[in-house]
């Protein structure tokens, strides 16, 4: 990777983390979870680059490495974005009464 490349990517990672740090401290707390919960689509995008990656068949180990990474940490966002909707759900759901 050339250093120009370098630059720019870097200068797009910071310029993202800027922008949604701003993004969500602008968020009310109330609204916070649903919209944090609705974001598991993000999480889905990154688990198929993951998989792409973990999968190219590239021989470097470091490659497959930070692939397998990638594909555990977008899988443990997924599943535990979907069990905070569940249980965020579950919450307006009326109560049976007892008899």
């Amino acid at each position: 990777m050339d250093t120009t490349t370098a630059i720019s990517l870097t200068f797009i990672l910071l310029l993202s983390i800027a922008l949604g740090f701003e993004l969500i401290s602008k968020v009310p707390s109330t609204l916070h979870t649903p919209l944090m919960s609705g974001s598991n689509a993000i999480s889905g995008i990154t688990l198929l680059g993951a998989i792409s990656l973990a999968g190219s068949g590239a021989d470097e180990l470091l490659v497959t490495i930070l692939g397998t990474l990638a594909v555990t940490f977008a899988m443990i966002n997924v599943v535990g974005g979907y069990m905070v909707t569940d249980r965020m759900l579950e919450m307006f759901k009326k109560k049976e009464q007892k008899k």
